[in-house]
């Protein structure tokens, strides 16, 4: 016997952009039902996310949606409408310093800045110097593997940076995601966890997810927002038949280490370095996470199967990300042990994600999301269900592309930014980077 369930709307995924679409789409009163093969919100790439919040986007849609974002951040308990009981995660507001290089000008970031009315600071190399006297300034770039005799030469410069200083990193991102879930269900959305997709199928005009032998969900409305597994997904029913993008399950690690010695606890900022090829944030305990920027001497890890990909970290890809990093920090201290954790993301081809319908009727995704896209699961909610209600009633969203309106800033995000059948970003800087 076959257990059925209906709802208007079912979400495969509940990390944090699973979790924020349920939101959204459970206030705007339709039935949610959020379908995880986990045990709980978040324990897929969410978990693994550095949860940066940075700006630095090489797009305006990209900035202007990381600035509205921000402020959803600092005012969690309002995005809620309330304060989870089990916790909430917390944004720390520390700020980032982006360390020059040639992939990413400061001056196109200081323009989308301007534009979007975010606070920022030149900082040349004598300045920086100044504010930051542990910190090596010298220019090395393109980033070089840790082995090689070019690694060791000298710095061909000074480096200047640009600082911004409303940055800053969420302290738990999986209890972020279940936050969102947690709201979710106070708005009516029901989730369920261990039902892994096994088939899906179009009855009429309803969908039809099966998670193993005996239960089926019928849905009026299908979003696959499940992170690594997004590609899987989608071949259950040849849903990217028209994509002009893709994406990869792409295998990354974050290492933890001591915080450098000089430096006084909570006056660490983020640090990107994609002269070296690595990032640093500070941890709320004085220590630090740190991460690669996914550097051309460095091969990407991409993987085929998610779910046998290694979990542990390992200790070439943590000396090589250490290495880097105690160049730019003479003073730290690096272990001989590794300690961190390594997480499969979603990488799009260009790095930007995909928040679009597809040419089945009432299929959606929100994919290609891992890494740079936990700082705007405050708003991809919101953005999702824009598409939806414009899509479901009839709008042609490939031909005329639906625009949203954020409500703190008042910029307009055009959202055939996030289309399936764009143009690749030419000016991406080929980063994840938290």
């Amino acid at each position: 016997m076959v257990d059925r369930v209906t709802a208007d709307v079912g979400i495969i995924g509940s990390g944090v952009v699973g979790a924020s679409t349920a939101l959204a789409l459970a206030r705007a009163g339709r039935r949610v039902v959020v379908l995880d093969k986990a045990a709980g919100p978040g324990y897929g790439s969410t978990s693994a996310s550095s949860a940066i919040i940075r700006f630095n986007y090489s797009t305006w849609e990209g900035v202007a949606a990381s600035w509205e974002s921000r402020f959803r951040w600092d005012a969690w308990a309002d995005v809620l409408g309330g304060v989870d009981p089990d916790g909430m995660a917390t944004f720390a507001r520390c700020g980032m310093v982006f360390l020059d290089v040639p992939l990413a000008p400061w001056e196109r970031s200081a323009a989308l800045f301007d534009r979007a009315g975010i606070p920022w600071e030149r900082w040349e190399p004598d300045e920086l110097a100044s504010r930051m006297p542990w910190l090596d300034t010298g220019a090395y770039y393109p980033p070089r593997p840790v082995e090689s005799e070019e690694f060791a030469a000298d710095a061909t410069g000074s480096l200047g940076a640009i600082w911004t200083p409303d940055a800053g990193y969420v302290d738990d991102p999986r209890l972020a995601a279940a936050n969102l879930a947690w709201a979710a269900r106070q708005a009516g959305a029901e989730f369920r966890y261990r039902e892994k997709v096994t088939g899906i199928s179009r009855a009429g005009e309803r969908w039809v997810v099966r998670t193993g032998e005996h239960t089926a969900y019928e849905l009026d409305v299908l979003i696959n927002a499940a992170g690594p597994w997004s590609s899987a997904v989608n071949e259950l029913c040849g849903a990217a038949t028209d994509f002009t993008i893709g994406t990869r399950p792409l295998r990354q690690e974050v290492h933890h280490l001591p915080g450098p010695a000089g430096v006084e606890r909570g006056t660490l900022p983020i640090i990107s370095d994609m002269d070296l090829g690595t990032y640093v944030r500070p941890e709320p305990t004085g220590a630090i996470l740190i991460g690669g920027t996914e550097p051309e001497c460095d091969p990407l890890e991409w993987v085929d199967d998610p779910d046998a990909a290694n979990p542990g970290v390992t200790l070439e890809r943590y000396e090589a990300q250490a290495t880097r990093v105690a160049r730019r920090l003479p003073t730290l201290t690096v272990p001989n042990r590794p300690s961190g954790i390594a997480g499969i993301y979603d990488a799009a081809d260009d790095w930007t994600p995909i928040y679009d319908r597809t040419a089945l009727p009432g299929y959606y995704v929100a994919m290609g999301t891992s890494g740079n896209q936990f700082k705007n699961a405050p708003l991809v909610g919101d953005l999702m269900s824009t598409i939806i209600a414009g899509v479901e009633s009839g709008h042609d969203h490939d031909a005329d592309p639906l625009t949203y309106t954020c409500p703190h800033t008042g910029h307009v995000l055009d959202l055939g930014a996030f289309s399936r059948r764009r143009q690749p970003n030419p000016d991406t800087s080929g980063t994840v980077m938290g």
